[in-house]
């Protein structure tokens, strides 16, 4: 049975039994794959808040013949969703972390998405507002997917926000100026872009929504 250790994204768990979870991460190397954490519900040694969706860490696994799920021996947090500088953001993690999870197809590597979806969790732990940073993450989760459509209904500022994003990192977008209205306008454009693609509405989107009420 091969055994790996690699950086990479939690991005959900469900309960399996009565102690185990299963785990959906994103590593590095291996594109996304899903494992049994056994005793995760128990065992704060080994796993601890390291499972909690968008964590950046060190996973350790093995891989087993004919089996779909791995064994998930351990994690090792590096960075965590938890660090966030503003309270709202920790909403946002599960949000991106949904969005990966519904793009990164199984065992298909895929590093750039994973290069995106850590640098929101060092964006969040720097305090990056997380508006802006929102739209940051759909504008290059969607492009990467050769999906993004700009749309010329778009207001100037829209358009202007997106050609300045196209060359900043996230950890730059304090420094830009972008209206409340803009950063809307924008989340309402992409939210219609992945409904079409997914074929569905976010659970995280909805919730992200019922938070702002």
């Amino acid at each position: 049975m091969p055994a790996y250790t690699t950086d990479a994204l939690i991005l959900k768990t469900y309960t399996l039994g009565e102690s185990d979870r299963i785990v959906v991460f994103l590593t590095r190397d291996r594109g996304k794959k899903r494992g049994v954490a056994r005793n995760a519900r128990q065992s704060r040694r080994r796993f601890g808040g390291a499972l909690e969706p968008l964590t950046h860490g060190r996973v350790g696994y093995v891989e087993r013949e004919r089996r779909e799920l791995v064994h998930v021996q351990y994690v090792e947090p590096i960075r965590s969703p938890l660090a966030a500088v503003h309270g709202e953001a920790l909403g946002y993690a599960g949000y991106f972390a949904e969005l990966i999870d519904e793009w990164a197809p199984e065992a298909d590597p895929n590093e750039t998405m994973f290069r995106l979806g850590a640098s929101m969790v060092d964006a969040m732990a720097l305090g990056v507002p997380v508006e802006p940073l929102a739209r940051y993450f759909e504008y290059w989760l969607l492009r990467l997917q050769g999906v993004y459509e700009p749309d010329a209904r778009l207001s100037s500022d829209a358009r202007a926000f997106l050609a300045a994003v196209r060359g900043l990192s996230p950890f730059a977008l304090g420094d830009l100026s972008v209206s409340p209205q803009t950063l809307l306008e924008l989340e309402n454009a992409h939210r219609a872009l992945m409904a079409m693609h997914l074929e569905k509405d976010l659970k995280s989107a909805r919730v992200l929504r019922d938070m702002r009420r």
